[in-house]
Order: C-alpha cells, then structure tokens, then sequence
C-alpha cells in the first residue's frame, strides 16, 4: 500500500503578526473568500463543503481531518512549521496543540518553511514581516530541540527509527554542509540515531543533485515537472549555488529565479492539467533518492492576481493519472511514499479536502486507488 502524505497548512487561525501586515482577521481563508473569476469558468471563488470555514484552534477540527484522512486513504499529514530568527516561532498553536492530542490520530512529520515571513500570503510583495537568520549556533540547537519533541512522539513518521525531517529551500542556508552536521549531531545528542533529511523545493534538487547531503529529495508537484521542463529546454535559472548565498541575499536569489523563469508574465499564466501530469507519469526516475510527488489542482489567484491556473483539471483525470503515478512508483521508486500538494492550500487551489463543486470526489478518488492497489 502507497503511502500517502498530504502537505497540510496551518494558517487558519488568526495571529498578531498577520493581523499587522494584512489586517485584523486575516487568516488564509480571508484571500479565499474575496477571490474573483478572471476568466469565464474560472473556478473561483472556491468554498469548502457546507461553508466549512474551520479554525485550526479548535482541537476537533483537527481530530475531524486526522478521521476523513485516514478514512480515504491519506497515511499522514506533512505539517509546515515556522521558525525564525531568534528563536521567534509562527503558527504553532494547532501543532503544539495537535501533540499533546492523542484524538487527532494519524501518522505526522514537520517541514521547516525556511523562508523569510513576507507579504506574499495576500499577493503583496516580498515586505519582510519576519526574517529568517542563520548564524546562531545556540538558535539552532533550541530549534532541533524543539523539534525532537515531535519527533519522539509516537505517531511522528521514521524509517528505521530514524524521524524524517523536510527543508523547504535549504539552497537559502549559506552554510548548509555545517549547518546540516549540526542538525544531526542535536539530533543524536536527543536520543535518535540520527535524522533522515528530505529536501522540498526543486531548485536545490536540481542545482545539487550529486550531493548526498540530504536522503531523500521530493518531487514537489507541480513545481517539480514544472522545473524539469526548464531543464530539459536548457534554461537553467541557477546560477548561483546555494553555498554562495546568504540570507541577505534573498532578494538577489528570486531576481534571479524570476529573470530565468520561463513563464513569469504581468499576465495569468495557464498550463494544461493532462500535459503536466503526464510529464510527471513519463519523468525517468534515475535517482533512488527522490521520492514521488502529486498534484490535485493548482490555482494561486487568491494571492495573485497574475498568478498560475491549471486547464482542464476534472476528478476523472486525478483519479486517472494518480492510478498511474502509483503503478510507477511500485517499479521505479526506493520508497512507497507519494507526497501530494496538498490537503488545504485553499489559496493555492491544491487541496483534498472537500469543496461545493467536487463535494468529496478527490479523496474518493484517492480512496478507489489505493484501494485496487
């Protein structure tokens, strides 16, 4: 049986530094809500089942979510988890809350969103809110202490005993050879044999293949496919490695990203559902540490207005090309994991959970895959 880990957002509650930069009472349903449709059958706004606008400090929304994932197939949930500069700390009430809860049962595991904290959540700019640092060693070792209660809970997901830790970007950590030694060494001085470190974000992948820095690497759908394609084409848009950077540098980095991404327009872009998934079917697997990765939708034009859409995107079509996906992983994977973007990035239109239009036929489908798996 494929295991099934879904990227799970915690911004559904309210926090002061949000309530600052955005306005009392942003949470990300404020971008879904207001969305507009740009185009005729734009599928916007979307709405939750039942007008289910949860917030994520009531515990039993998340016992709720643990149960309807569980029920449909999703093995577990890959909670992103902020930390910043000075051991500042965003979004970590439902989590917190969420270990000290045994109701809310269902196989878990942390990504570190290592970026700066900035205005993007409502498609400003890059406006720093909170800023991201790494040179204090001290800051450091707090950080994988706190992470090592989690990861000896016993629902936290291990291989060998080992919890797995996911870096969002780590091509932002200037040091990273030593940063990522002294993560292990916290790690084994709490009491674990060691740490298995997963990269998200394409660009180290691609940058860094050849590094055995890390054990795994995700195949962060639809960016992944998205990346592969520029690399096919030649037009790689990395030029600076990411030992070269620090984080003072984060701006130089996205001018960079943006001047060699292919698509980056002052107009919505739209790709082809079937087109992308396919891609992602036919990507030749030549490297046992990458892990597989799925989409459900894609449509950030609650936070940007120039954002992506995705063409063509129908329940039958999920359904068809995740069957697909899985019949792949069993011959060319190392790993039974498929990591899929995402049960509730709402703004981004990537979510499992279910909505007015679909009603549950995404976790339906999942469901009648894995079942004749």
């Amino acid at each position: 049986m494929k295991k099934v880990i879904a990227f799970y957002l915690p911004q559904y509650h309210t926090i002061p530094e949000n309530d600052k930069a955005h306005g009392v009472g942003f949470t990300e349903w404020t971008n879904v809500k207001k969305c507009k449709p740009l185009y005729e059958g734009h599928n916007q706004p979307r709405k939750p089942l039942n007008d289910n606008y949860y917030c994520l400090l009531d515990e039993d929304v998340m016992v709720k979510q643990a149960e309807m994932a569980k029920e449909y197939g999703v093995y577990g949930f890959c909670y992103y988890h902020y930390w910043f500069k000075n051991g500042k700390k965003l979004l970590e009430k439902p989590l917190e809350a969420m270990l000290k809860n045994p109701k809310i049962d269902i196989p878990f595991l942390l990504c570190w969103a290592n970026e700066n904290w900035t205005r993007k959540w409502d498609g400003g700019n890059n406006e720093v809110i909170v800023e991201q640092d790494y040179g204090d060693i001290e800051d450091l070792h707090k950080h994988v202490d706190y992470l090592c209660e989690f990861f000896a809970d016993e629902r936290y997901i291990k291989i060998d005993g080992k919890p797995l830790l996911i870096i969002y970007k780590p091509e932002l950590i200037p040091n990273l050879n030593e940063y990522v030694n002294e993560i292990r060494k916290c790690v084994k001085a709490n009491g674990f044999d060691d740490v298995i470190l997963v990269s998200q974000y394409p660009d180290y992948y691609f940058s860094c293949r050849k590094s055995t820095l890390f054990d795994y690497h995700i195949q962060f759908e639809p960016k992944f496919i998205q990346d592969y394609e520029i690399e096919k084409l030649g037009l790689t848009r990395r030029k600076i490695k990411h030992f070269m950077l620090s984080h003072n540098m984060n701006d130089s980095y996205q001018k960079l990203l943006t001047k060699y991404q292919k698509q980056k327009t002052a107009e919505l872009t739209h790709r082809d559902y079937d087109a992308d998934w396919k891609g992602i079917i036919d990507y030749p697997v030549d490297d046992r540490r990458v892990i597989a990765g799925a989409f459900v939708d894609w449509d950030n034009t609650p936070r940007n207005s120039n954002g992506l859409v995705y063409d063509g995107v129908t329940v039958e079509k999920f359904k068809k090309y995740f069957g697909e996906l899985c019949k792949k992983v069993d011959k060319e994977y190392s790993t039974d994991f498929i990591f899929i973007n995402a049960w509730n990035e709402w703004a981004e239109g990537a979510y499992l959970e279910p909505d007015e239009k679909h009603g549950m036929g995404f976790l339906e489908a999942l469901k009648e895959v894995l079942n004749d798996d």
